[in-house]
C-alpha cells in the first residue's frame, strides 16, 4: 500500500483521550481541532516547567539523495519502539509545507508504517499555523507600503526596503516583482519579491520564542528597511506592528498534539526549512516533550551539514538544549548514489560504488564526533533491495570505527522494526545518563565573517569562501551590535559544497556568499551561498498533478 493508504486505514485514538491517558494533560488545557488534532495551552506548559527534562535524541541524515533517505520516517519509528520498550517517548517534529508536498519532496509525515496521523490534515492545513504566519509576515509588509503612501514620516529609503512578502508555495515568478503600479492611489512603484513561508522570520521567530511575549518582543525588533541618507535601520516596533502580528500568531504559537499509527504522542509544531532557514520544530514544542516524557526524539533537516549544525549553534545555543544522543540516517541506496550511480541502477548489488559513497557517511560522523563531540548510533533505513553483502561491508566498516550500527526496518514493521535501534540508543544514553553537551562550530565572540568561515571549512570543508564587497562591508557593519548571533546558513542541501551535483564528500571547494539577510527578531545572519533561493521553483512534473479526491471526499497521491 502507498503511504496514504495505509494512514487512511489507522485506528485513531481521540485526541483528547490520548492528551488525559498518556499525557495527563486536563481536557481545560487542550484546544480541539476535530477528533484526531488538538493545540495544547501555553498554561499548561507553564504549569510543567518545574518537571524535570527527558532525554533528547537527534536524528539527522547524510546528504539528501533522490533515492531518499527516511530521516523523519526514522525519528517515528524511533519514537514508536522506544515506546514500545517501555520508555515514555514523545515525537517532535516540524510541520510541513505546502511548497514541498505540491512540489519534489512530498510531505513531511513520515511513511510506511512509521507515520504521524491525520496524515492528510498534517500535510494540507493542518493547524492554520502557516497561514497565521504567512498573515501576521504580509500584515507587516501592508504596513510598510501603507507608511510609505501616507507620507513616509519615518523616512523609509524605498530602495532599501529588506522585508518581502510571503507564501506557502513553490512559485518561482514571483522571487522579483514590482508592486503599486497604476498611479498615486496604489503607492508608490518599487521593486519587492516573495520567499516562501518557510523562510520568513517571522517563521523562525515562532519556532524560537519561548512566550507569547518573547514573541511580541521578537517581532517588534524585526528590521524592514534603512532611511534615507544615513541609513538607520527601521523595525517593525516603529511601525507599531508587533502587536496586531502577535495577535495573529496567538494560536499559532501552541504546539500542536497527534499521534503515530501506534497510537504515541506526537508534537508537531512550527515548520522552517534547513537549507533556506534553520531546520528545527519550535523551541516551546521540544521543552514540552522533555517536559511530558522520559525520551524526546526530533529531527533537524536536510543533512547534517546543515540541519545538525543549526539544531547545535542556533537551537541549542539559543535554547540552552543538549541532545544526549544523535542518530545518523543512511541507506544503502543513498551511499551508492554518492558513490557515482545512476538513480535507475542503485537496487543493483554494487559493493564497490558503496565503498566510494562512504566519505559522505564518514563526512558527517566525523562531523557529529569530532566537531560536535556527541555520541552517536548509525541507523541503516532497510530498503528491500539491500543485500546482504552491502550490508555487511557497511557494518564492518563502522565496527572498526566503533560506532554502534543497526538495521532499522521500521518502514515496513513500524515500532517492531526499529526496537534494535530503540536499545542502541537506551544503551548509550545509559552509558553517559548526563545529557552531552555539545561543542559548538564557532564562539559566539567571533566576528560574522569568521563564523561564517568556520562554518564553511569546518563542516563543508570548503578550502575558500568567498565574500563579495557589498555582503563584506554589510557583514562588517552588522558586526559591532549583532557580531553575537549565530549564523544562518542556506545553501544546497544536496552537496558538501554549494553546488547541488557534487556528489561524495567534496573538499577544497569555494563557498561564495552571495547574500546575507539580518533577522533580527530570530536573533541570527543569514547567509545565502551560491545559487540557493528562498523561493524555490516547481519541478517540470509536480507532486500536485498526482493529487486528487473523489466524490467522497477520499484524498489519493499524497506522499
Amino acid at each position: 500500500m502507498s503511504d496514504i493508504e495505509i494512514a487512511q486505514q489507522a485506528h485513531m485514538q481521540r485526541v483528547m483521550d490520548l492528551a488525559q491517558e498518556r499525557l495527563g494533560i486536563a481536557s481545560e488545557h487542550l484546544e480541539p481541532y476535530g477528533h484526531y488534532k488538538a493545540k495544547i495551552s501555553l498554561a499548561a506548559l507553564d504549569e510543567m516547567k518545574d518537571r524535570p527534562d527527558g532525554h533528547l535524541i537527534l536524528v539527522t541524515a547524510i546528504s539528501p539523495t533522490p533515492a531518499g533517505e527516511g530521516k523523519t520516517t526514522t525519528t517515528v519509528g524511533l519514537g514508536d519502539a522506544l515506546n514500545r520498550i517501555g520508555k515514555k517517548t514523545m515525537i517532535c517534529l516540524r510541520e510541513p509545507s505546502l511548497g514541498p508536498v505540491f512540489g519534489v519532496k512530498g510531505g513531511a509525515a513520515g511513511g510506511g508504517h512509521a507515520q504521524i496521523v491525520p496524515m492528510e490534515d498534517i500535510n494540507l492545513h493542518f493547524t492554520g499555523d502557516f497561514h497565521a504566519i504567512a498573515a501576521a509576515h504580509n500584515l507587516l509588509s501592508a504596513l510598510i507600503d501603507n507608511h510609505i503612501h501616507q507620507g513616509n514620516v519615518l523616512g523609509f529609503d524605498t530602495r532599501l526596503i529588506t522585508w518581502k512578502r510571503v507564501m506557502d508555495m513553490n512559485d518561482r515568478a514571483l522571487r522579483k516583482i514590482v508592486v503599486g503600479l497604476g498611479g498615486v492611489a496604489n503607492g508608490f512603484s518599487r521593486e519587492d519579491g516573495f520567499d516562501i513561508v518557510v523562510a520568513s522570520e517571522v517563521m523562525a521567530i515562532l519556532c524560537l520564542a519561548t512566550s507569547l511575549e518573547d514573541l511580541k518582543t521578537r517581532l517588534g525588533r524585526i528590521v524592514v528597511g534603512y532611511t534615507v541618507g544615513q541609513r538607520q535601520p527601521i523595525h517593525a516596533c516603529d511601525l507599531k506592528a508587533q502587536g496586531a502580528m502577535a495577535t495573529l500568531l496567538k494560536d499559532a504559537i501552541k504546539p500542536n498534539l497527534v499521534q503515530t499509527l501506534e497510537n504515541n504522542p506526537a508534537l508537531i509544531h512550527g515548520g522552517p526549512f534547513a537549507n533556506i532557514a534553520h531546520g528545527c520544530n519550535s523551541v516551546i514544542a521540544t521543552r514540552a516533550g522533555l517536559k511530558l516524557a522520559d525520551f524526546v526524539v526530533t529531527e533537524a533537516g536536510f543533512g547534517a551539514d546543515l540541519g545538525a549544525e543549526k539544531f547545535i549553534d542556533i537551537k541549542c545555543r539559543l535554547a540552552g538544549l543538549s541532545p544526549a544522543v544523535v542518530v545518523l540516517v543512511a541507506t544503502i541506496r543513498a551511499l551508492k548514489y554518492h558513490g557515482g550511480v545512476d538513480k535507475a541502477q542503485l537496487n543493483q548489488e554494487d559493493v564497490a560504488a558503496l565503498e566510494r559513497g562512504w566519505v559522505n557517511l564518514a563526512r558527517h560522523l566525523e562531523n557529529i564526533r569530532d566537531h560536535y563531540r556527541l555520541p552517536c548510533v548509525v541507523s541503516l533505513n532497510h530498503f528491500t533491495f539491500d543485500t546482504p553483502a552491502e550490508v555487511s561491508w557497511l557494518k564492518n566498516r563502522l565496527e572498526t570505527l566503533g560506532v554502534p550500527f543497526v538495521v532499522a526496518r521500521h518502514w515496513a514493521e513500524g515500532g517492531a522494526g526499529a526496537e534494535e535501534l530503540a536499545r542502541a540508543v537506551v544503551a548509550q544514553v545509559e552509558r553517559c545518563p548526563a545529557p552531552a553537551i555539545p561543542q559548538f562550530v564557532y564562539p559566539a565572540t567571533a566576528s560574522l565573517v569568521d563564523k561564517i568561515t568556520a562554518v564553511a571549512q569546518k563542516i563543508y570543508r570548503a578550502g575558500q569562501v568567498s565574500f563579495p564587497p557589498a555582503v563584506l562591508r554589510q557583514l562588517t557593519a552588522w558586526n559591532e551590535e549583532f557580531g553575537h548571533f549565530p549564523v544562518c546558513m542556506a545553501k544546497t542541501q544536496s552537496s558538501f559544497s554549494a553546488d547541488p551535483s557534487v556528489r561524495g564528500a567534496p573538499e577544497g571547494h569555494t563557498i561564495t556568499v552571495r547574500e546575507v539577510r539580518l533577522a533580527r527578531g530570530a536573533g541570527f545572519v543569514v547567509a545565502i551561498c551560491g545559487d540557493m533561493m528562498t523561493m524555490p521553483g516547481l519541478p517540470k512534473v509536480p507532486a500536485a498533478e498526482s493529487v486528487d479526491i473523489d466524490a467522497q471526499g477520499r484524498i489519493s497521491g499524497l506522499f
